[in-house]
């Protein structure tokens, strides 16, 4: 097998790369480089520089790689921005999705991972969501991601490809120093920015239905993260093998509720740092509470999250602080020639 991954320059798409390089598969690197960087890429892995709107690019990747397999992380992923730019979400996120589907069927292709996301469940009012829980995301992103399942699975049925659609809850953590989430989006490196800034964490509402107000979340390793991508994908692989055509679509979460409070607690914790965090109003659509259950990959896959949240935090953290000090370097150099 030989796998095209697509945003494989990317902080979870790298962590892919590198969980299937450790299994023993070969992979090639599809990405625009629009977020991601070439650095990630190890090497001996051949990246190619394109979007996955350039039917030409993929054909002839596909065609020169000799893939057999496919991992669709490249996308754009921010809500707000969604909420700001639609038409550009929906062409980059499903008319990117298509073009890369048409050329799958086109090579003959039989298995599709498709990364998808939590956000298809809106603000689901139950104590688990399941994959039953039914889907009303609140942003376009969320709706490119649903869009997108819908369309992986009727591509799927209709030539034959077996798919699987991953709904993703909240990464974080690194494998790997170098591999480390460098964009400021998501909770965790928005709160090491407020401590690189000498502030403590901002806490966006604390008067939620919650045991301590605040929002509760389901945190997954980014490390445990990528594995159950190598194991769907080579489930994917035998069901072709076999020439089955089926699809699978798979909570990847830990089933556990953090807090945000807690995980300020944490954060404050593994890093040493003793800020206060600010309280301040609710972010309109954020959910009470979004936890998953991850019994159907146990049941369907076998997997199971392996790594807890104070591993995510110490990992995130030592990525964080190498990452500012590369760019300090950097700067120091650029400065100095």
């Amino acid at each position: 097998m030989t796998f095209l991954i697509t945003g494989g320059a990317g902080y979870i798409g790298s962590h892919v790369v590198r969980a299937m390089l450790l299994a023993g598969e070969k992979v090639v690197v599809f990405d625009d480089l629009s977020t991601g960087n070439e650095h990630r890429v190890p090497e001996g892995v051949p990246l190619v520089t394109a979007s996955v709107l350039d039917r030409l690019a993929l054909d002839r990747a596909i065609a020169d790689h000799r893939i057999t397999g496919v991992v669709h992380l490249a996308g754009k992923k921010q809500v707000g921005e969604s909420v700001e730019k639609p038409l550009y979400y929906y062409n980059e996120n499903v008319q990117g999705l298509t073009v890369l589907l048409q050329a799958v069927a086109a090579a003959g292709i039989r298995n599709f991972l498709f990364s998808s996301s939590a956000s298809v469940y809106g603000m689901p009012d139950v104590d688990l969501v399941t994959e039953e829980t039914p889907c009303a995301p609140l942003s376009p992103y969320g709706e490119t991601k649903l869009a997108g399942e819908w369309l992986v699975r009727a591509a799927g049925k209709a030539h034959g490809i077996s798919t699987a659609c991953l709904r993703y809850f909240n990464v974080a953590g690194a494998a790997t120093p170098e591999l480390a989430d460098t964009g400021v989006f998501n909770l965790v490196p928005m709160v090491f920015e407020r401590y690189d800034a000498g502030e403590g964490a901002r806490i966006f509402g604390d008067d939620y239905p919650t045991p301590d107000g605040t929002c509760i979340r389901d945190y997954i390793h980014v490390e445990d993260l990528a594995d159950a991508h190598v194991v769907a994908a080579r489930r994917l692989a035998e069901w072709a093998a076999a020439g089955d055509h089926k699809d699978l679509t798979v909570n990847i979460g830990r089933g556990e509720g953090v807090s945000v409070k807690e995980m300020v607690e944490l954060l404050n914790e593994g890093t040493g740092h003793t800020y206060a965090p600010t309280v301040t109003p609710r972010r309109p659509g954020d959910p009470a509470k979004v936890v998953a259950s991850a019994d159907r990959i146990a049941a369907e896959l076998g997997w199971k999250a392996r790594h807890d949240v104070r591993e995510m935090v110490t990992s995130a953290w030592a990525g964080w602080q190498a990452n500012r000090a590369a760019a300090a370097t950097a700067h120091k150099d650029l400065h100095t020639v």
